[in-house]
């Protein structure tokens, strides 16, 4: 937009405004109203959101409020090897960055690897046979949601038990909300 100042203009607007989910929740006070199983997390930052960003903490903060017991992964800067589109054009060194980052991954006995970039998902998960997902869909569950079908062998066996009622400044994630 450099050569037409109107468009960047609007582009700024737009900018200044969009966010990350995780950081809308944050704003709203995220709260969980279920109790989850303790799992072990594997969270993986995306390059996007942890270079492109500056979005660090509030995944792995919104993560541990929900219940889950978050573990760092070793070289957690290092990009998984989807990189948007460079999965495709440099598949052979992609794979190489999958395999280090699920081997990073896995010695973390993590029971659940959370993202929230859907090409490290599936760049992970193609990686791995620990179950990766969307952090929305763990922080959902823990909002009353359902269990990802990838853990429900984790589940609670006498099914969700919920924290009390929500306060009136507390946001609860709810399908048509």
């Amino acid at each position: 937009f450099r050569n037409d100042p109107q468009m960047a203009q609007k582009a700024e607007a737009v900018s200044s405004i969009a966010l990350d989910i995780t950081e809308l929740l944050t704003k709203l006070d995220y709260r969980a109203t279920q109790v989850v199983p303790p799992l072990k997390i594997a969270y993986h930052s995306a390059c996007s959101l942890q270079h492109g960003q500056k979005v660090t903490s509030e995944p792995v903060k919104l993560l541990e409020k929900a219940g889950f017991d978050v573990t760092p992964v070793p070289e957690s800067h290092l990009c998984c090897g989807s990189a948007g589109t460079y999965n495709l054009l440099q598949p052979e060194l992609a794979g190489t960055l999958a395999a280090r980052k699920a081997a990073n991954i896995e010695s973390t006995g993590a029971d659940a690897v959370a993202a929230g970039n859907l090409g490290c998902i599936i760049q992970i998960a193609g990686a791995t046979d620990i179950p990766v997902m969307h952090s929305v869909e763990l922080l959902d569950w823990a909002s009353g949601g359902p269990c990802p079908q990838a853990l429900e062998k984790f589940a609670l066996p006498d099914g969700p038990q919920t924290h009390s009622p929500p306060g009136p400044t507390e946001f609860i994630i709810s399908p048509g909300a």
